[in-house]
């Protein structure tokens, strides 16, 4: 008789990790808890098209819901886990119900970073990351006229890109002097910075934020220079946390994230962990990372079901990702950090270039912008030594 598996968070992680079981031919009792009413939805497009009103819900479904009832998986929306004992093996849900398990899986992913700053629980005061944010937002942006928003990475600027083609007037603050610092080199951060300014973003830099104005409503932001951005409307888009709470709760190892080995094994061998919640040791970089990414939820999510599977695996992948902003696309292979050179091949004015990261003359990381041919050869050539005709041209 096989084990019950439980798997908490159906997101892009726990639902792969749910298909790849069934598709490896376990036959047991599977469930898939979430804290959501809906299917497991892809988030990316939250941003993008759903915020712009371009698909609806069921557009983000990453599966019909008819494909978990066809495959027994026992899908648990509006469920939250509140407590793991690991020692009789069984969940505490919020209404007081316990649920046993015989493996575990923890794909409970991220939670918008929020900022501690006066007049931050004002109406209007908003995070995006679930259907139910964009659906507050698109009210809020529908009455309001000014938007602020706070961050100038991935959400920030790709809210930024939406709230303007929709008429608004946008700013966005950012502590960094220059957008996407952490992971964009210059030249990258330059073009989008040029990019949002052309399209009418004011596009304040190396600004800090002294409290949210207003009633109960915003009524605007305080800037730490002592000017005051009006806005109806303030989005706080300053990065993710990983969701490892219940993890840390039950005892398991964290460290700004689950830790797992190159199975997605935790420090309890009957818990596994996958995607943006995890930390795991990357023999291609030498470090610990944690990867917030499509990618990763989907190849750590299928590692693991091969693992419980009792197949022998080792995770240690090439990630990318990207971001759409008005007609640009982004897309990135690798990871830059510790770059010390680069390479920018193409033309920036004509939007179709692509920026080589080197180390001790290795390739490491390219950014891509309208350039997918570049994006596709980079997945295949990182980690070679770099020479001009490694990549074609943009």
């Amino acid at each position: 008789m096989q084990e019950d598996i439980v798997i908490i968070g159906a997101g892009q992680a726990g639902a792969q990790v749910a298909q790849s079981l069934r598709q490896g031919g376990f036959e047991g009792p599977l469930r898939l808890i979430g804290d959501e009413p809906h299917p497991p939805y892809q988030r990316p497009p939250l941003s993008k098209k759903f915020l712009a009103g371009e698909i609806g819900a069921e557009g983000l479904w990453l599966r019909p819901p008819a494909f978990f009832t066809t495959n027994k998986i026992d899908h648990i929306p509006n469920t939250k886990v509140v407590e793991i004992d690991r020692g009789a093996k069984r969940l505490k849900l919020e209404n007081g119900d316990t649920l046993p398990y015989g493996k575990l899986v923890l794909a409970t992913g991220t939670n918008a970073r929020f900022l501690k700053l006066d007049g931050a629980d004002k109406k209007g005061v908003v995070t995006l990351r679930s259907i139910a944010d964009v659906d507050v937002i698109r009210d809020l942006l529908s009455a309001s006229r000014r938007i602020a928003i706070i961050g100038a990475g991935y959400i920030g600027l790709e809210v930024a890109a939406v709230a303007k083609s929709l008429g608004k007037e946008v700013s966005v603050i950012e502590a960094q002097d220059r957008p996407m610092k952490r992971v964009v080199s210059e030249a990258v951060s330059e073009y989008f910075a040029r990019l949002h300014q052309k399209n009418g973003i004011d596009l304040k830099l190396n600004t800090g934020i002294e409290a949210i104005e207003g009633g109960d409503a915003v009524t605007g932001v305080k800037l730490s220079n002592g000017e005051t951005v009006p806005a109806e409307l303030v989005l706080v888009a300053v990065g993710a946390e990983p969701n490892d709470r219940l993890a840390e709760e039950a005892g398991l190892e964290t460290d700004n994230g689950i830790l797992v080995d190159g199975c997605g094994q935790t420090s309890d061998p009957d818990i596994f962990a996958a995607g943006d919640c995890t930390r795991f040791y990357s023999n291609r970089y030498q470090r610990s990372v944690r990867m917030e990414s499509v990618q990763n939820a989907i190849d750590q999510a299928k590692i693991v079901a091969q693992a419980l599977l009792g197949n022998e695996v080792d995770y240690d992948p090439l990630p990318w990702f990207w971001s759409d902003q008005y007609d640009i696309k982004l897309q990135i292979a690798g990871l830059s950090e510790g770059y010390d050179d680069t390479k920018v091949i193409g033309s920036t004015e004509n939007s179709k270039f692509y920026v080589a990261y080197l180390k001790e003359t290795q390739l490491i990381a390219v950014d891509s912008i309208n350039s997918p041919r570049s994006h596709m050869m980079a997945r295949r050539v990182i980690g070679e030594p770099w020479r001009d005709d490694l990549l074609p041209e943009a």
